[in-house]
């Protein structure tokens, strides 16, 4: 049998019916929470599947922008369902660990999967340095509240609320701007060598209606599967001795990234690092600057407002993570050790968290 990552998302599949036979049971919180995160997994890696069909149609910038918009919705599913429960903690550490996770630990997967197949690898600088800069417009967003409530002497009041609203609203209006920026009036800029290339994603079988069905079915599967994720993180938090931070932050966003973390390191293997950088950044731009707001508005809606006051480590983290971006993103090119670099943070990070008090 050929052995392939797809072989082995296979694999996973037997995990997603588990979650609900466990509750049905009354398995332990911390079974049915860890079936939830992987049954959730081939379910991304699926999702991701589709939208290489339909990315494979559009070209690497809209296609990247697809691929990032559905691998989100994961994400959003799960921070959603979090936000219901009245798991502010973990929502706020799924949005850091979103970011932090695509900026560090898919796209240093990516340059290293890429680069240990080629010395160097070449990718379009605007777009890049364009997705680095609105990533650093996420984190002093995501900044400014935690030192307005630290200035408050730490009392959460309606203004705090307003303030999210606000920073919301400018977020959401940035990043529909940089779509239109970079696929209608400067759609030029974003042109790349990896259109020209004649390979297609390795994903030929698919028409575009199987994959719009794919699509919505895995999205019910996450959907489901989520829920039960979220009903027992608090008691396996418990079981476990680890912290909500650490389990947003690490567990569910690892869990949230599958389809983007496969998607870009296969993407960069096949030497289509455009493609695979516009992912990574792309789709961690996407979590700051659109996802978060979603968020902060539904929670409005229905009751449970966010603040966006990330703590001092989760708000450090996201710091950290733009700085090192912009060293890797401004030069166009890349190398395995860039990869490495980029790994190693996010293991300093992951440690930090997993340290964190409760």
């Amino acid at each position: 049998m050929k052995f392939s990552f797809e072989n082995i998302l296979n694999i996973f599949l037997i995990f997603i019916p588990l979650p609900i036979i466990g509750a049905y049971l009354h398995w332990p919180a911390y079974i049915i929470f860890f079936t939830a995160c992987l049954g959730i997994v081939p379910l991304a890696g699926i999702m991701g599947k589709a939208t290489e069909v339909l990315a494979d149609r559009v070209g690497s910038g809209a296609g990247a922008l697809l691929n990032a918009t559905f691998g989100n919705a994961c994400e959003l599913i799960i921070a959603i369902s979090a936000l219901r429960a009245g798991l502010i903690d973990v929502v706020e550490a799924s949005i850091t660990g979103s970011i932090i996770g695509n900026v560090l630990l898919v796209l240093g997967g990516a340059i290293l999967a890429g680069g240990i197949k080629y010395r160097t690898q070449y990718f379009n600088r605007t777009a890049a340095s364009t997705s680095a800069t609105l990533l650093a417009l996420a984190a002093i967003s995501l900044t400014v509240p935690a030192v307005c409530q630290l200035a408050n002497r730490h009392h959460v009041g309606h203004g705090d609320y307003n303030l999210a609203l606000w920073i919301a609203g400018v977020q959401f209006i940035t990043y529909i701007l940089s779509l239109v920026f970079a696929l209608k009036t400067h759609k030029q800029l974003y042109q790349s060598s990896d259109d020209d290339k004649g390979e297609d994603l390795g994903v030929g079988g698919w028409s575009v209606r199987t994959a719009i069905i794919v699509l919505l079915m895995s999205t019910v599967g996450v959907a489901i599967l989520s829920e039960y994720l979220v009903h027992a993180v608090e008691e396996a938090a418990v079981t476990l001795g680890l912290n909500h931070i650490f389990i947003g932050v690490i567990l569910v966003a690892i869990v949230g990234n599958a389809a983007e973390h496969s998607t870009a390191i296969l993407m960069a293997a096949k030497n289509k690092m455009d493609l695979a950088i516009n992912i990574a950044l792309g789709s961690g731009a996407q979590i700051a600057l659109f996802v978060a707001p979603v968020i902060v508005f539904t929670g409005h809606v229905i009751g449970k407002p966010m603040d966006l006051c990330f703590s001092e480590v989760e708000i450090l983290s996201i710091v950290v993570s733009v700085i090192i971006l912009s060293f890797v993103a401004t030069d166009g090119e890349c190398n395995w050790l860039e990869g490495v670099q980029l790994l190693a943070v996010y293991a300093i990070l992951g440690a930090a968290f997993f340290f964190a008090p409760g």
